[in-house]
C-alpha cells in the first residue's frame, strides 16, 4: 500500500487549475507555505482540497488517523463502497511503491518506484477526511485494485482521479464507484526512485 508520496506542486499551479475548472478555491486558514517535498509520510501534514458549505477549500491536515489498536489508517479500500461525506482530493505529483530487490542488499532496503500521471505535472488522489480523537482532522487515501501500470509492483493502488472528476468527487454529485477504479494501462509512468 502507498505509504509515501511526493508533493512538489506549487500553490499557484493548484489555484490556477481549480480556477480553470471553475472550482473557486478558498484558503480558510490563510495561504499555506507549500514546501516541495520528495517524501510525504504517514502522520505528516500535507495539502488536501475538501468541500465545505462555502465551497472548495485547501487546508493542510495529517495523513492518517488512528484505527483499531492504534494502527494508522493511511489507506482505505474503496471497492464497492459509497462515500457520501468526507470526500477530499490529495494533491500530489507522484506516489511510491516498494518492491524487494532481485538480490538482497546489505542495507536491507527495498527498491523504490515513483508513479506519475502520464502527460500531467500533477494530479489528485481520492481521499477521505475526518476528525479523529487525539489527532484532530486527518485524511486517508482510497485504494482500488491495481491497473496494468501498478500490478507488477503491488496488489493495490491509490485511486487516481483525473481533472474531469474532481468537482463531482468533491461535491458528491456522482456515486464513488462511477468515479474511482483501476487506471487503464498507460495512465501512469513509472521510474525507479531508489
Amino acid at each position: 500500500m502507498c505509504n509515501d508520496y511526493r508533493m512538489r506542486v506549487e500553490l499557484g499551479m493548484i489555484r490556477e487549475e481549480f480556477s480553470q475548472l471553475r472550482i473557486p478555491l478558498r484558503f480558510p486558514e490563510g495561504m499555506p507555505n507549500l514546501e516541495p517535498r520528495d517524501d510525504v509520510r504517514i502522520t505528516d501534514r500535507a495539502p488536501i482540497v475538501r468541500w465545505q458549505e462555502e465551497g472548495a477549500e485547501l487546508v493542510q491536515r495529517r495523513w492518517s488517523w488512528p484505527g483499531a489498536g492504534g494502527k494508522p489508517v493511511y489507506n482505505f479500500r474503496s471497492d464497492g463502497r459509497e462515500f457520501g461525506s468526507g470526500r477530499c482530493l490529495i494533491v500530489t505529483d507522484g506516489f511510491y511503491e516498494f518492491t524487494a530487490p532481485p538480490a538482497p542488499r546489505p542495507d536491507k532496503r527495498k527498491d523504490k518506484w515513483l508513479f506519475t500521471l502520464a502527460g500531467e505535472p500533477w494530479f489528485c488522489i481520492a481521499g477521505l477526511w475526518r476528525s479523529a480523537p487525539d489527532v484532530g482532522e486527518a485524511f486517508t487515501m482510497l485504494t482500488t485494485p491495481p491497473g496494468p501500470d501498478v500490478a507488477p509492483f503491488h496488489n493495490r493502488q491509490v485511486a487516481v482521479l483525473t481533472r474531469d472528476k474532481w468537482a463531482d468527487w468533491l461535491s458528491g454529485a456522482r456515486p464513488a464507484p462511477e468515479l474511482i477504479g483501476m487506471c487503464p494501462g498507460g495512465t501512469l509512468k513509472v521510474e525507479r526512485a531508489g
